[in-house]
């Protein structure tokens, strides 16, 4: 069966432009979704001159008649801080100035830019930066920097009207979310956004220093950071990825004869494994390099494919049914399955298209389902609640979409990536194409955010890779948005069955839960440990399964497994307490003996939003107020090869390891370690990343990698200073010179580290991440070590609920945190922000979609997956307890994940305590919130 594919798709999307079939639900597919349209001319075709200025330059160009401006900025003009993420001005990303007056330049055709003059974010910075990206810096309101340019763009604009209006007045949150309403940040800086343009529009920033906590943040604001989406090498060719419109098919026929003679196709792999099974929606079948976009669409629109279509099992329910055909029948199908959580697989037992039960730290099971028992059959004696809960799926989708450009030469492979974890990508890079370790180079200096999607090897770099070797030049693959929102990486669905039981006096005695999790055809998601280590001291009889089903792979997404968990868990708690009349946070005390949490139990129980929070239920009116809690743990992680590399220069000191920065603030962390022990300011220190040649560094996931980097930069400064002040005490005859903050002491006055670094020779120095004291919970597996040690988080939110429209509004979030040492404040405070935020999107908004009978996405742009703006967050609090971690090395570890766990089943509690309405299901949408709410 031939496929047609355009450009300009649905969403623009590649797939959207397969949604053939057999001849027998095609009918119903076309008429519920539309056939595909017809080949557009390439931009080869009809071109028209236009004549703009672009920065204070004019310029002449030929563009095609369907050529964006995005494109023209981006391709031709090479103005890549104006970046791309959805591609259906849905996001801002793309935003530039119009004559003044912000626009989305992804879907504006570039002929509109005709007779006018246009102002990208490189402009900005030009002479001294704008008040803005001043404020941006100093106030730490970005992190990924993916969306930073848009948003500094249109926030220029907001801010130059308002200052000629209306003065140095600080405008209100509203007049700023309603400036910024069009505008996505996927990691959630909003708040500092907030504070930002605030600032800079009461003239705060007007002359401020060009500074900030994060040491990368001008590259961000200014557009000098430089994405994988935004590598353009010599002779470089577009790749793009043919996807199954089935979710269960035998491929039959495969041919692409017609595609590679096509003009402009440069070479067509195919991606297929030998059982030639497609298994989901959007599974790749064949990899194509062309000389441009257009090319690609006309390549792949020349592909012939013949499928046998088999039935497809979607959804939970469908995987549970004992009648449902396996979706892997025989032992040899589960070989190298997909994994949807960072830790190793285990072997456990599969029956049909259920993989388990897996019990991990299970303690007294036979206790903990007695106590469930007895104080069922004799709740006068005791409590006995059960419940269940279920989870959706919720996507990755990051704004900077996964990309890679591949350059594979005679003398090596060079691979641009957008990755979380650069050195091991270079190693297993190099293990699949069987090449020497030092023949291959990751390069990743900037990541548009990953939340666990980008950890491992991915299909785009395989194709990219692959076709770079078949063509002899340099190949990008980069998913488009729909792409991204179907096989890009999503946090499985969940459904949990939890009992509770606790005795007369109020003792938690005994704990069992069933957990059945939908991850596609991935598998490995297991939330057991998360129960284990909350509440340890009771008796628990925990498992959980597999449940696959025709979807596509779920993945790690910050904190695997753990909110769907603390969901169904937190709420339970919460519901013990009220039953037996009690203070939720009193019962949670009472249960938990983790030290992390003891002390913000203290710290939220004084709050004045919870001191002053009613019973349940007790507004009556259409607008109801509540206050929910609820706690978390977060075992920490560590990568014992983390290595960090130390230099001098005649600059200063250079950093620099084998890691990346995300938003997550490595180079702040590094260079903070540096400056801890000079004594001087971190922005001093230049901190280098994203290279596989340097020493080796961890991946960013599991929230190893502060707790990795921090020692080991510093275990580097401190052998470097050592080494300088015997080079020092030599160089300047100062025998008793000592080294002490910002240089080098003697006789009463002190040689500036500057004046050192000039006279000395290149020095460097490699520290290494030491063991913890007492070592590890368990000795390291793949280079990953378990800590002995539990971080604790309590998360109090306060939130309205309209009765009439089922709609819910976060007014404030009090996030207390236990992760001991907190390296830098001010990204600590982001990072745990950014956190909430996502959380809340899962609890209220995000839920991919499939079509329940074949298998497509039904959310398939920025419009159909909501995730949190600007103005759905309220206002936070965030509150560090730093004690309790002492024997860690380096006394911190790290937050990411634990930010993430509590907040939706501290919202689940708000809207009882508001409404009286126990929900059950996330999200928690409109419809939901009135059937409960009237129920």
């Amino acid at each position: 069966m031939k496929f047609t594919t355009t450009r300009r798709g649905l969403l623009r999307g590649t797939l959207g432009t397969a949604l053939a079939t057999t001849a027998g639900c095609r009918r119903e597919l076309e008429s519920e979704l539309g056939s595909a349209p017809a080949v557009e001319p390439p931009h080869g075709g009809p071109q028209v001159s236009i004549t703009t200025t672009v920065n204070g330059v004019a310029r002449t160009a030929q563009v095609g008649v369907d050529t964006s401006a995005s494109e023209l900025l981006r391709d031709t003009l090479k103005l890549t801080g104006t970046k791309v993420s959805c591609g259906h001005g849905a996001c801002g990303a793309c935003t530039v100035q119009l004559d003044g007056v912000p626009v989305t330049t992804c879907i504006l055709p570039a002929t509109s830019l005709h007779g006018k003059a246009v102002t990208t974010v490189e402009a900005l910075g030009q002479g001294g930066l704008h008040p803005v990206q001043r404020a941006f810096m100093a106030e730490d309101a970005l992190q990924c920097g993916f969306c930073t340019p848009g948003f500094v763009v249109e926030a220029a604009a907001f801010h130059d009207k308002w200052r000629a209006e209306q003065g140095a007045r600080a405008p209100t949150r509203d007049e700023i979310a309603a400036a910024l309403a069009g505008h996505l940040c996927r990691c959630g800086a909003y708040e500092n956004i907030y504070a930002a343009v605030a600032g800079a529009c009461a003239g705060k920033f007007d002359k401020s220093p060009e500074t900030g906590p994060r040491v990368d943040a001008r590259a961000k604001v200014t557009g000098e950071a430089r994405y994988t989406v935004d590598v353009q090498l010599p002779n470089q060719l577009v790749g793009k990825l043919l996807r199954s419109p089935h979710a269960h098919a035998q491929v039959k026929r495969l041919d692409w004869s017609k595609a590679v003679a096509a003009p402009g196709v440069h070479g067509v792999v195919e991606l297929l494994g030998a059982q030639r099974t497609l298994r989901y929606v959007g599974q790749e079948l064949v990899a194509l390099a062309a000389v441009d976009e257009e090319a690609a669409a006309r390549g792949l629109s020349l592909i012939e494919v013949e499928y046998e279509v088999k039935p497809a099992i979607i959804g939970l329910d469908a995987g549970l049914d004992p009648k449902a055909l396996p979706v892997y029948p025989t032992r040899n199908t589960r070989k190298a399955l997909p994994n949807a959580n960072e830790a190793p697989l285990l072997p456990v037992r599969w029956s049909g298209n259920l993989r388990g039960p897996f019990q991990f730290l299970s303690k007294k099971r036979g206790a903990a389902e007695r106590a469930v028992k007895r104080r069922r059959e004799a709740p006068a004696d005791g409590v006995a609640l059960a419940a269940t809960y279920e989870t959706q799926v919720q996507c990755h989708t990051c704004l900077e979409p996964h990309a890679c450009v591949a350059d594979w030469r005679d003398d090596g492979l060079t691979v641009h990536l957008s990755t979380q974890a650069v050195h091991t990508m270079s190693e297993d890079i190099a293990q699949r194409w069987k090449l020497k370790h030092e023949a291959v180079q990751v390069l990743a200096p900037y990541v548009g955010g990953g939340f666990g999607s980008k950890a491992t090897l991915t299909t785009e770099t395989i194709a990219a890779v692959e076709l770079s070797r078949l063509t002899k030049r340099p190949v990008m693959v980069a998913l488009e948005r729909r792409e991204e929102l179907a096989v890009g990486g999503n946090r499985p669905a969940q459904r949990t069955e939890i009992a509770l039981a606790s005795s007369a006096s109020g003792e938690l005695e005994g704990m069992t839960v069933r957990s059945y999790t939908d991850a596609g055809v991935a598998v490995g998601s297991a939330p057991s440990m998360l129960f284990r280590i909350m509440y340890a001291d009771a008796p628990k009889h925990i498992e959980d399964w597999d449940v696959l089903t025709h979807a596509p792979p779920g993945k790690p997404l910050r904190a695997p497994g753990g909110p769907p968990a603390f969901w169904a868990l937190e709420q339970t708690i919460d519901e013990l307490a009220h039953h037996r009349g009690e203070d939720p946070i009193a019962v949670r005390r009472r249960f938990d003996p983790n030290p992390a949490r003891a002390k913000l139990y203290a710290w939220a129980s004084a709050l004045p939003v919870w001191r002053g929070r009613r019973p349940p239920a007790q507004d009556k009116g259409r607008f109801r107020r509540g206050v929910g809690v609820a706690a978390a743990g977060w075992p920490y992680f560590v990568q014992p090869s983390t290595r960090v590399q130390l230099e001098v220069t005649a600059g200063g000191l250079v950093a620099s390891t084998a890691a990346q920065d995300m938003g997550n603030g490595t180079r702040s962390v590094i260079a903070q370690a540096v400056a801890d022990v000079f004594g001087v300011s971190p922005s001093s220190i230049t901190v280098q990343l994203g290279d596989s040649r340097y020493v080796p560094g961890p991946m960013s996931g599991g929230s190893r990698t502060s707790a990795s980097v921090y020692p080991a930069a510093y275990h580097a400064a401190i052998e470097l200073r050592e080494e300088l002040v015997d080079f020092a005490r030599g160089r300047f005859g100062i025998a008793g010179a000592v080294a002490a903050p910002g240089g080098l002491h003697h006789g009463g006055r002190t040689i500036p580290w500057a004046d050192v670094f000039k006279a000395a020779p290149r020095l460097s120095t490699v520290g290494k991440r030491k063991r913890d004291k007492g070592g590890y919970f368990l000795p390291p597996i793949k280079d990953l070590a378990v800590g002995k040690y539990v971080s604790g988080g309590v998360h109090v939110t306060e939130l309205e609920v309209d009765t009439r429209l089922g709609r819910i509004r976060v007014l404030g979030s009090w996030i207390g945190i236990g992760v001991g040492k907190i390296y830098v404040p001010k990204l600590a405070r982001s990072q745990a922000i950014g956190g909430v935020t996502q959380a809340i999107g899962y609890a209220l908004y995000e839920e991919r979609r499939l079509d329940p009978r074949f298998g497509a996405l039904l959310t398939g742009g920025l419009e159909d997956y909501r995730i949190p703006g600007i103005a759905d967050i309220g206002e936070f609090e965030v509150y560090f307890m730093e004690d309790g971690f002492e024997n860690v090395r380096s006394g911190g570890v790290g937050l990411g994940e634990l930010v993430k766990l509590a907040p939706a089943a501290a919202i689940g509690n708000a809207v009882f305590n508001a409404t009286g309405w126990r929900p059950r299901q996330l999200p928690i949408r409109p419809d939901r919130v009135l059937a409960g709410v009237k129920g």
